[in-house]
């Protein structure tokens, strides 16, 4: 049944100005709409709902992330944009692109609040 429906995405702030910021003039996502509950913003046809929240505790794990085709087009991008990535010590990569065994390429930054995302490329078979 939910595998015909759109999916929304949740990510909570506890400042939500300054997520909004972030979200639409940093990653240039596109704000749909706002109001006291939350501000939506699109990401290639999915909703993501930035909801305010009095108290977060960010987890450790990625909660969104976007695959791209060229990630380190992508991660120059973001870094003009002000992004900083994140530098893990199993990986090798000076930048913080991380070359999963698979063949995949992943990389980490985070939001304000602390919540992890990331951005990943898959490779084409």
């Amino acid at each position: 049944m939910l595998s015909q429906c759109d999916l929304v995405a949740f990510i909570p702030t506890t400042d939500i100005d300054n997520a909004r910021a972030f979200y639409v003039k940093t990653l240039k996502l596109q704000l749909i709409s706002e109001d006291q509950y939350a501000v939506v913003v699109r990401a290639n046809g999915t909703d993501i709902r930035i909801t305010p929240v009095d108290k977060h505790a960010p987890t450790p794990y990625t909660i969104l992330g976007w695959r791209v085709p060229d990630i380190q087009q992508t991660y120059n991008e973001l870094c003009a944009s002000g992004v900083v990535f994140e530098r893990y010590p199993y990986v090798k990569d000076p930048s913080g692109i991380w070359s999963a065994p698979g063949g995949a390429r992943v990389a980490w930054f985070k939001d304000p609040d602390n919540n992890v995302l990331a951005i990943v490329q898959i490779p084409t078979k």
